[in-house]
């Protein structure tokens, strides 16, 4: 995927090692930094975006000419403000936009990667992150943000780094990825690899695209990230183009045309082989299964944690945090949590949702004063 080169480098002269215990040789991450560093480096706030989003996490991305995916809370007089915080976000390890990744020139073929690139998680993910931010000369990050996949980052932080940022916010996410999540991503990835156009992962020298499995993934996909009410709302069974059925397999209802146009434009942004990895990534993502379990792996920490979830929510409900919270209640954590009320599903954290907002500002300003940014 060609991206405009909207955003910094960092290349990292030592190969990177993988969970895996393979090596990722010349890898490089995407990012874009919104504010200004302050003179203590004390006001850098870490944005991790979810499954599809990128470094585009506010003001117009180039790519799609339409405002970032959390433009709605970063920026000037925002909730994250950006007169006041220097604000970075960073295209994921395995994505598309920048990052290496499966699309990305394997140094040792000169051709992209493919399937030759190596399975990642969520951990080396974060791993990169934090050479990014060293790279940045920040020794401690005033919070780390994110909702969804973004929110297994801001929580792998909270474990790995808690002594390299203040606050975790995590935002819609869980410590591990449920059976049903993990079955949603199979069907999806099952619906890629039986694209013809596909090829085993080599589409690129073709000039291909696996359009068709890549759109039915993603299609699949946003059915989770809504719920029933709000589909309801929207579209009910309400006809596309006409007051009567067309007694054929084109679009009558309103909610396919809904889903197809969010296939068809999702292709347009998104590599097949970066959904497959990452989705594989946020599958493996399991806090619980450390040493230790749960308890043990929030142990000691001195990190603010401010969770938020949403009633709607079917996808991570608020049931996976409060398990979260119950291990750091156990080890006396300083920890926030509010479920908010709303019938728009899992994007809701995406969305204008006034009580997210209100109770996020607080809580930030809470932070300005206790650490005297």
């Amino acid at each position: 995927m060609k991206v405009k080169k909207a955003y910094e480098t960092l290349k990292l002269k030592d190969p990177v090692k993988l969970d895996s215990g393979k090596y990722i040789n010349l890898c490089e991450i995407a990012y874009k930094t919104f504010g200004k560093l302050n003179k203590n480096k004390s006001n850098a706030i870490l944005v991790c975006h979810a499954l599809s989003g990128d470094q585009y996490c506010t003001g117009i991305n180039p790519i799609t000419n339409k405002k970032g995916w959390w433009n709605i809370l970063i920026g000037p007089g925002k909730v994250i403000d950006t007169n006041i915080f220097f604000v970075i976000c960073c295209n994921v390890l395995g994505g598309c936009m920048g990052s290496t990744g499966p699309s990305s020139i394997n140094p040792k073929t000169q051709k992209p990667y493919g399937l030759m690139f190596p399975v990642i998680t969520i951990s080396d993910m974060v791993r990169v992150q934090e050479k990014l931010v060293s790279s940045l000369g920040i020794k401690k990050l005033f919070a780390v943000i994110g909702g969804s996949m973004g929110g297994m980052q801001v929580l792998e932080w909270a474990t790995k780094f808690n002594k390299k940022i203040n606050a975790a916010i995590p935002i819609a996410t869980s410590y591990r990825h449920s059976a049903q999540n993990i079955a949603f991503h199979e069907i999806g990835r099952q619906a890629i690899m039986a694209d013809l156009s596909w090829n085993k992962g080599n589409y690129y020298k073709n000039k291909t695209n696996p359009k068709g499995g890549l759109s039915v993934a993603r299609m699949i996909a946003h059915i989770t990230y809504l719920s029933e009410t709000a589909l309801q709302r929207k579209f009910g069974r309400n006809l596309q183009n006409s007051d009567f059925f067309s007694f054929n397999f084109d679009t009558d209802f309103q909610i396919e045309s809904y889903l197809k146009h969010q296939g068809s434009s999702f292709v347009q942004r998104f590599d097949a082989n970066s959904y497959l990895y990452i989705t594989k990534a946020m599958d493996y993502f399991d806090l619980s299964v450390k040493k230790g379990g749960l308890p043990k792996v929030f142990k000691n920490t001195n990190v603010k944690f401010c969770f938020f979830t949403f009633t709607s929510d079917w996808l991570f409900p608020t049931s996976e945090t409060k398990i979260i919270i119950k291990s750091l209640n156990s080890s006396n954590s300083m920890v926030s949590f509010v479920e908010v009320k709303t019938d728009k599903g899992h994007d809701a954290f995406l969305l204008d949702e006034p009580e997210f907002h209100a109770t996020l500002r607080g809580f930030i300003e809470g932070q300005i004063i206790q650490q005297r940014i």
